[in-house]
C-alpha cells in the first residue's frame, strides 16, 4: 500500500506542520492587533542615533549598504526596515544620507524607502534621488565603488545591514580610515568575525531580523519572529528531553523520532 509520507520522515512532517501552525496563528494574532510577546531592542540600535548624530554634528554623511544579496535574500528584505528608520533620523535632523545598491532590481525599492521615510517626516523636498546610487552587479566592482565614495564623501557613519561576503571587511576597514562610527549587521556567520573586529557596534546574526521587526511593527514580521523563537524553544526542549531519556537508556522519543 503506497503512503503519502516517505518512511522515516514521518516525525519531521508532523513536527513542521506544528511549527506551520504555531506560526500562523501567531502572525495572524499580530494581524489581528492581539497581544503578542514584545520584541526586546536590540542593542546595537541605539548606536544608530549616536552614530546620526556625529554625523550631523560634523555636517558629514551617512552612508548606508543593504549588502550584496538580491531580493531573494531574506536578510536584503530585512534591511529595507532598517534603512527606513535610519532615513526617518537623517531626514530629521537634516543629514546626507548616501544608500548604495549592487543591483539594479533592488535600487527602486532603496529609493522609494527612503522617500517614503522623507515623506513621513514631512521633508519630501529634501530627499535628493541622487543619493540613492546603483554602482555594478559585479561584487568587487560594487565594493570598489563603496570604498571611493567613502572616501571623497568622507562619511561619519557606516551602516552595513545585509548580506555580506568577502567585501565586508574592506567596507569595515575604509570606514575606520575615514574615522565614520560603523554598525554592521549580518546573518552570514562566517563575515561577523570581521564586523566584530573592524566595527563599533555589530548585531550578530539573526539580530537583524528581530531588528526589522522591532522597528518595523510590522505584524507579518512580528508574528514570525515570536514564531521562530517558540519553535526553537520547543526544538530544545526536545533535545533535553531526549538526552536525559538516552541517559537513563529509554529510546522512546528516538523510536518515535526515526519514523
Amino acid at each position: 500500500m503506497n503512503t503519502i509520507i516517505v518512511k522515516g520522515q514521518v516525525a519531521t512532517f508532523v513536527l513542521e506542520l506544528l511549527f506551520s501552525i504555531g506560526l500562523l496563528a501567531m502572525i495572524g494574532r499580530a494581524r489581528a492587533g492581539k497581544k503578542v510577546p514584545e520584541i526586546r531592542k536590540v542593542s546595537g540600535l541605539d548606536a544608530l542615533d549616536e552614530a546620526i548624530g556625529r554625523a550631523t554634528e560634523m555636517g558629514r554623511p551617512v552612508h548606508y549598504s543593504p549588502g550584496i544579496g538580491d531580493l531573494s535574500n531574506a536578510q536584503t528584505l530585512a534591511s529595507f526596515a532598517l534603512l527606513a528608520y535610519v532615513a526617518r533620523m537623517t531626514a530629521k535632523y537634516d543629514t546626507r544620507l548616501i544608500v548604495t545598491s549592487r543591483y539594479p532590481t533592488v535600487t527602486p525599492i532603496l529609493e522609494e524607502t527612503v522617500r517614503t521615510a522623507y515623506t513621513d517626516m514631512n521633508k519630501a523636498d529634501s530627499f535628493n534621488p541622487a543619493d540613492v546610487r546603483y554602482l555594478s552587479d559585479d561584487q568587487f566592482g560594487y565594493a570598489s565603488g563603496v570604498m571611493g565614495i567613502m572616501q571623497r564623501e568622507g562619511v561619519a557613519a557606516n551602516v552595513l545591514f545585509g548580506a555580506f561576503w568577502a567585501e565586508s571587511l574592506i567596507f569595515a576597514e575604509v570606514g575606520s580610515q575615514t574615522g565614520a562610527i560603523q554598525i554592521a549587521g549580518t546573518a552570514n556567520t562566517n563575515q561577523i568575525p570581521f564586523f566584530v573586529a573592524a566595527c563599533d557596534y555589530t548585531l550578530l546574526g539573526e539580530e537583524i531580523y528581530a531588528a526589522s521587526a522591532y522597528l518595523s511593527r510590522d505584524p507579518v514580521l512580528v508574528g514570525n519572529l515570536v514564531g521562530q523563537d517558540w519553535g526553537k524553544w520547543f526544538a530544545a526542549a526536545v533535545i533535553l528531553i531526549g538526552a536525559i531519556l538516552k541517559t537513563f537508556d529509554i529510546n522512546v522519543l528516538n523510536t518515535w523520532l526515526s519514523k
